[in-house]
């Protein structure tokens, strides 16, 4: 579906925020995409959307290069930014306008993810707070129906409720033709909600793995025993003991720690490499 070959990008020709970048992103299920701040993670997105273009390199949508802009393609993609501003006037204006571009929107959809949020159709955008503005539009932006949806920190300025909320529309609203990208910090937002994982740093990625074949191969334990914590692939002190990562030898179900997984990524790539090395196809890039 995305293919990002080989991408560089600068703005106003200071120090490239990306370069020499390429990812592909197979259609289906949610992505997470993690790094540090500065990392480009919110530049990659909008270059993927085509609403910036790289200095060098391509990426292509379905085969369609993104920064061309065609019809066909960018009805298919929709980017929810960190931050926005939405006109002053109502939501039924302002879809009137605006779901004429997208031919897969449903307002049978939209009813139903602002019943998620408890929102009205009738509700004055210009009114709201910027919590209640992201809830809108992420509805609005789940009604399109895109194959693609992009999202840039989508728990920012959403309350402990609108979190859990945007767990459940998110999970709620999948198929298998739809691929969502997530970018964020706030990794215990929507760890329980990922398929995939991809971690990014200083223009590479550094991991790139469903999270199937992570727990397959990782155990996430908390413990205070010190023989544990010694023999971990990596270990980060928490409330109670330690969280750590153990090679899952014995086929023990864990629950994702990404918290921890993040770190370990950026601590110890190579260890984290040679956890997976043995694998058919390597998804972890140098």
């Amino acid at each position: 579906m995305i293919e990002v070959q080989n991408i560089s990008f600068a703005y106003k020709k200071k120090t490239p925020v990306l370069k020499d970048f390429s990812l592909d992103i197979a259609p289906g299920g949610i992505y997470g995409l993690l790094g540090r701040n500065g990392a480009g993670k919110s530049t990659l997105l909008y270059l993927i959307a085509g609403l910036l273009t790289p200095d060098s390199g391509k990426v292509l949508f379905n085969g369609i290069d993104t920064r061309l802009r065609r019809p066909t393609a960018i009805s298919d993609i929709f980017i929810v930014p960190e931050e926005f501003d939405l006109p002053s006037i109502s939501l039924n204006k302002y879809l009137s306008l605006n779901s004429r571009f997208y031919p897969n929107f449903s307002e049978e959809d939209l009813h139903r993810h602002l019943d998620t949020f408890e929102l009205t159709p009738d509700l004055n955008l210009g009114a709201l707070s910027m919590g209640q503005k992201k809830k809108a539009f992420m509805c609005f932006a789940l009604a399109c129906n895109t194959p693609l949806l992009l999202l840039d920190e989508p728990t920012n300025g959403l309350d402990i409720p609108g979190k859990s909320r945007f767990r459940k529309f998110i999970v709620s609203s999948m198929n298998d033709d739809r691929t969502i990208l997530i970018s964020t910090h706030q990794v215990r937002d929507i760890d329980r909600i990922l398929d995939h994982i991809i971690i990014t740093e200083t223009n590479k990625v550094l991991f790139d793995q469903p999270v199937s074949k992570i727990l397959s191969r990782l155990k996430f334990v908390t413990t205070d025993k010190q023989q544990l914590i010694e023999n971990a692939l990596y270990a980060q002190p928490s409330v109670g003991g330690s969280n750590i990562i153990l090679p899952n030898t014995d086929d023990i179900d864990t629950e994702l720690n990404l918290e921890s997984l993040f770190e370990f990524a950026l601590t110890n790539p190579q260890a984290l490499k040679d956890a997976f090395s043995n694998t058919t196809k390597d998804l972890i890039y140098e």
